[in-house]
């Protein structure tokens, strides 16, 4: 019975265990930490925003099957998240495609 019940929380931790590409960490207008393979004109875009218009939060970006979302945290005003999408690069290349011959 015991190994049912661990059997379901290992279950659930899968499921609902959130899973980012990548991550953007910024403080008072700094890119303090990134986290995955961060594109260098987006990490380099972001920044220079940062930098003009100083914000604190954390920028996280999933990809599903076939959409590539962000996810912003709350204190990161609406035009600086609108200036964040407008710089994002669609086509982020994954390493798990294969490879045509």
């Amino acid at each position: 019975m015991e190994y049912v019940l661990l059997l379901a929380i290992v279950v659930v931790f899968l499921v609902f265990k959130d899973r980012p590409i990548m991550v953007l960490e910024f403080k008072d207008g700094e890119l303090i930490k990134t986290k995955g393979q961060v594109p260098t004109g987006f990490q380099i875009a972001c920044r220079d925003i940062a930098h003009k218009t100083p914000f604190s939060g954390r920028v996280k970006v999933y990809k599903t099957r076939f959409v590539t979302k962000l996810d912003f945290s709350k204190n990161i005003p609406n035009k600086i998240k609108q200036r964040i999408k407008n710089v994002f690069p669609h086509n982020i290349p994954t390493s798990k495609r294969g490879k045509r011959a």
